[in-house]
């Protein structure tokens, strides 16, 4: 988990201090070192942030290939480097890593290269010949990168605030942030500050000051599997078992275990040495704990279990609430803990298990979408009834998918209707295929802020955040598949990797197991019960100080809603927010 930073433009090598300073900023990110290079030319200045993984004696960066004059600023991780750069007769040194393949293959033969990187990354790339600066993510956009254009100089960097110190950038209330916490599309909560898409190349030339940017990667190119269940069973199986082992690093490396199938999938095929699970005791609704000591047993791996109280919330609040923009999911909380001990056991990378939820139909919202509520509630999903209302008085006036999707998405009003336009468009682009439209509804809306929680609550710790469903063959293959080899039984998706676990020899607890909670954790709980004039207390002192603007989205806290209402949550981690913003400020 590095960071990277930088700036191009005709007299970047007067900003060097500045780079400098912009790196310092977020030097937790890369505890072996903070550095930065100029380009021959003088017209870019790149830093980076060097957490090492792959080889702990590995020089680090960025990285400047002699014979160019290329530099590279690198965060994140190629798994398929090595056989890569047999592939293309690259060679690659003692004390040497992935990142320094990039350089070289970038070298060799530009940005094309990025259609043979399996992996998550954000990198950037400074080409002094061409006088031109490249940016670029990952597929899924698991490793964050922001930028901004400013008198001619094109600033970058891992963190929105290390851009937000680089010069003013007033906050701006994103209409979707209400609706589903998060800004759509490129926005940030920062006029000015864009955030790069996902499997998004720029390119910024320096002479001209010109921008392009273009999609490296569309999943929805991918031609739809024709085959039979028992062949793409087949497939499916062993893409999972040659892809997941991949993802382990050659160090010790810890799994976030909760009970249920995809982590379970993750220890069987991966072993990590510990596993970590999250308690509340009292709270035996949440409490999978059980499940993992057998699945931890089961692999012989140790297992470390982590009981958060309502005292480690208050002291935790400040240090969570730096995150890029307020959110409102309680299980930031677990994730959090579950991070923290991790790194106080002194280990660098946590494995997790995000993907098999959007790609399979792992979500209660798409069974909704795809049998309807009745459906569903009869399946006995009846905790689900809150979700489901927002569907029930529209039974006699069947709604558009899109429209029950977005409706289902939604957690608050949409008044300019992108997050239904958001929908739509992914429901076009999926070319009449139910399922693959929720997928691509799901990566346009929820979807970055769980890779953005992932990645800024782990390199808070300067921890390595690995999500081996996140493979290349794995999702694409996914995607691929028809909805009925995804989910056949409204209370139980994810059927192809259900069958793969039971193929593998996993015990049926696992393959046959009905629901799974992950993470949850009973904050909500706590804001309305011994936390309640706390929490008050801090969204109304929040309301003084924050724009006008962002007073609805406070204000909405201070009314205590149910057990999925999370406005309440949403609420105080902005009061936390504006503290931390204050505060970078000042300093």
């Amino acid at each position: 988990m590095c960071g990277i930073a930088g700036l191009a433009g005709g007299d970047a090598v007067r900003h060097r201090k500045t780079v400098a300073a912009m790196g310092a900023s977020q030097h937790y990110r890369g505890p072996n070192g903070t550095l930065h290079l100029t380009g021959r030319d003088g017209r870019a200045v790149l830093a980076m942030n060097t957490l090492l993984i792959v080889d702990p004696r590995a020089m680090p960066g960025p990285y400047l290939d002699q014979e160019t004059g290329l530099l590279l600023a690198f965060n994140g991780e190629i798994y398929n480097w090595r056989s890569q750069a047999a592939a293309w007769g690259i060679e690659v040194g003692e004390r040497e890593s992935d990142a320094h393949f990039v350089l070289r293959a970038w070298a060799r033969i530009g940005p094309s290269c990025l259609d043979g990187l399996d992996g998550m990354f954000a990198l950037a790339v400074y080409d002094p010949r061409l006088a031109t600066l490249f940016l670029a993510r990952d597929r899924l956009g698991e490793k964050p990168l922001y930028w901004r254009l400013d008198g001619g100089r094109l600033a970058f960097a891992s963190e929105v605030t290390t851009l937000t110190g680089y010069g003013p950038a007033p906050l701006v209330l994103r209409p979707e942030v209400t609706a589903i916490e998060t800004p759509a599309g490129v926005d940030t909560p920062f006029q000015g500050i864009q955030l790069l898409a996902p499997a998004t190349l720029l390119s910024f030339d320096v002479a001209t000051g010109s921008i392009d940017q273009m999609a490296w990667w569309h999943l929805e190119n991918r031609e739809p599997f024709t085959g039979p269940y028992a062949e793409a069973l087949a497939e499916y199986s062993t893409i999972l078992a040659e892809q997941i082992p991949l993802r382990a690093p050659s160090c010790d490396f810890a799994l976030l275990l909760s009970g249920g199938l995809d982590s379970a999938v993750l220890a069987h095929l991966m072993r990590p040495p510990v596993c970590v699970t999250v308690r509340y005791p009292g709270q035996d609704r949440l409490d999978e704990s059980a499940a993992a000591a057998t699945i931890a047993r089961d692999i012989k791996a140790e297992l470390v279990v982590v009981e958060p109280d309502q005292t480690d919330f208050t002291t935790a609040l400040p240090h969570m609430a730096r995150l890029d923009y307020p959110m409102g999911n309680a299980s930031t909380f677990s994730e959090y803990m579950a991070y923290r001990k991790i790194s106080d056991l002194g280990l660098r990378v946590v494995i997790g298990g995000l993907g098999p939820d959007e790609f399979l139909m792992g979500y209660v919202r798409q069974a909704l979408v795809l049998f309807g509520p009745d459906a569903v509630l009869d399946a006995g999903l009846e905790a689900y009834r809150p979700l489901a209302a927002k569907l029930l008085h529209s039974v006699d006036a069947p709604l558009e998918p899109a429209e029950t999707a977005a409706r289902l998405i939604l957690r608050g009003p949409d008044p300019d209707g992108r997050v239904r336009d958001l929908v739509a468009d992914a429901m076009a682009r999926a070319g009449g295929d139910l399922a693959r439209g929720l997928t691509l509804a799901d990566l346009a809306t929820a979807w970055r802020p769980l890779v953005m929680t992932s990645d800024k609550l782990a390199s808070a710790y300067a921890l390595e955040r690995r999500s081996p469903y996140l493979a290349r063959d794995l999702v694409e293959f996914s995607y691929r598949l028809p909805v009925e080899y995804k989910i056949t039984d409204p209370a139980q998706g994810k059927r192809i990797l259900r069958d793969a676990a039971r193929a593998l020899g996993l015990p049926r607890e696992i393959w046959a197991s009905r629901d799974k909670l992950g993470f949850a954790s009973p904050v909500p709980g706590w804001l309305n019960g011994r936390l309640a004039a706390w929490t008050d207390d801090r969204i109304a002192t929040a309301l003084t100080d924050a724009p006008a603007a962002f007073h609805p989205l406070l204000e909405g806290g201070l009314t205590r809603g149910g057990r999925f209402d999370r406005t309440r949550m949403q609420a105080l981690m902005a009061a936390a927010w504006f503290s931390d913003q204050a505060v970078r400020a000042a300093a």
